[in-house]
């Protein structure tokens, strides 16, 4: 028990940080935590994960699209237990998460009516969303290649030794 509370505060620790520290627009660990943590701890921190953000939120400011980024959270997290095989198919699978991420969020901005509710609002939600998913696409390879070398470090570290 007391090592899951520990792994939930490393987990809200890892987000706050990312989240509260000046940063470009999407340019978080969001997408690699959503991804990463039920790779390497499991499925079961997928709610510690959400419940993480939900207190970041609460402190950032919570609005209309909250839901929808959650909700992109998830499916990532559920996602990633098809990407496990290796560093490779792991990377490739958090870049999935960003397009993944990318497609719900935008979507949820599309219906506040921002944009308009036709095929050309949508289309136009996208095409402006292009900018910020290339600092969620640079953030998330960045962040997954610093857990992956964080997760090697340990293995040879503490597994073998």
């Amino acid at each position: 028990m007391k090592k899951n509370v520990l792994i939930f505060f490393g987990i809200f620790l890892s987000l706050a940080a990312s989240r509260f520290i000046p940063h470009p627009p999407n340019f978080t660990s969001l997408i690699a935590l959503s991804f990463y943590v039920p790779v390497f701890l499991g499925i079961r921190f997928l709610p510690a994960l959400i419940i993480s953000f939900a207190i970041t939120d609460l402190i950032i400011g919570y609005h209309s699209g909250t839901h929808w980024t959650w909700g992109s959270v998830l499916l990532i997290g559920l996602a990633s237990q098809f990407f496990t095989k290796n560093t490779k198919t792991r990377l490739f699978g958090a870049c999935t998460g960003a397009l993944i991420f990318f497609l719900i969020t935008n979507f949820g901005v599309w219906t506040s009516g921002m944009y308009g509710y036709t095929l050309a609002g949508l289309y136009t939600c996208f095409i402006f969303a292009i900018p910020f998913f290339a600092y969620s696409l640079i953030s998330t390879l960045l962040f997954s290649v610093l857990i992956e070398s964080l997760y090697k470090f340990y293995r040879v570290k503490f597994i073998k030794a």
